[in-house]
């Protein structure tokens, strides 16, 4: 079985219409080119407005089945016959979310998933607005492999990874909203961010999908770089910083999985020594 897999890098206006409506462009021209799982980036319905602690931002989030970048992605993923892990805003009851609504090839949801990992820091004060995920991990059966998808500071943490590979994924996307940092200007974690994703990629013998905005909002540009390595850790499609548009490529997973049996990682864990990794520090 063979997958095709592409992530978007796009900037952004801070108009919600026009903002789901280039990403809906994006999705079409990607499905043009093969792809069969598109990634769009990170909360993709205007700026990233977590710079911020404003409680006005708190009208950006909507109910998942009344979300306008849900509906959208439903409808596209419908009309192209793709699945998308569309990230947005969630609104549940008196709770907020920053999450995630698989979407099948017939813009049916298959499921929600809550970011586990919230960060907290200039630039990226998201613990003003969302709670800490209650989903758990997730995984999703696609018509093209089993996939797992962290939504941005996730992608830092090794142990999401591992939790949805030993979930049976096999192929990991992450969509991202990163860029420079307000309170160090000389701070650079664009290769950061990269590398950490590549470790994964090496250490569960995987494929990965980057998706990341581009552009200048305010005070922060936003590195794109959108990427796709495969499960030896190589980039195989990249985008520069600011250039607009989509990486794809695909990946035989019987290929890979042979790949990730023959290098041992999993044959060799040892999980009664890991009780350590559940403890608080």
């Amino acid at each position: 079985m063979t997958i095709t897999a592409a992530a978007l890098q796009l900037a952004f206006t801070d108009d919600m219409d026009a903002d789901i409506a280039a990403t809906v462009a994006a999705v079409r021209d990607a499905a043009r080119r093969g792809a069969q799982v598109i990634l769009p980036p990170e909360l993709f319905q205007g700026y990233y407005f977590c710079r911020h602690e404003h409680d006005r931002f708190f009208a950006r989030a909507f109910p998942t089945a009344s979300h306008p970048s849900v509906i959208a992605m439903q409808a596209v993923a419908k009309d192209t016959g793709t699945y998308i892990p569309c990230s947005f805003f969630e609104a549940d009851g008196p709770h907020y979310y920053n999450s995630l609504a698989m979407i099948d090839r017939r813009g049916n949801v298959m499921g929600v998933y809550r970011k586990s990992h919230i960060p907290d820091g200039p630039g990226y004060e998201e613990k003003f607005y969302f709670r800490p995920g209650n989903t758990g991990f997730k995984v999703w059966d696609t018509d093209h492999g089993r996939i797992g998808v962290g939504i941005c500071w996730d992608q830092w943490f090794p142990e999401s990874a591992r939790a949805m590979m030993l979930m049976g994924a096999e192929i990991l996307f992450y969509p991202t909203a990163i860029g420079s940092e307000p309170a160090e200007p000389n701070l650079d974690t664009r290769r950061m961010w990269i590398r950490a994703m590549i470790g994964h990629a090496v250490s569960n013998v995987v494929p990965v999908v980057a998706a990341n905005r581009t552009g200048v909002e305010e005070d922060q540009r936003f590195y794109g770089n959108s990427f796709i390595a495969d499960q030896r850790g190589d980039i195989v499609d990249e985008l520069p910083t600011d250039e607009q548009g989509a990486v794809v490529a695909t990946f035989d997973l019987a290929e890979v999985r042979a790949n990730r049996a023959s290098f041992g990682f999993f044959r060799d864990r040892r999980p009664e020594l890991y009780a350590r990794l559940a403890q608080d520090i």
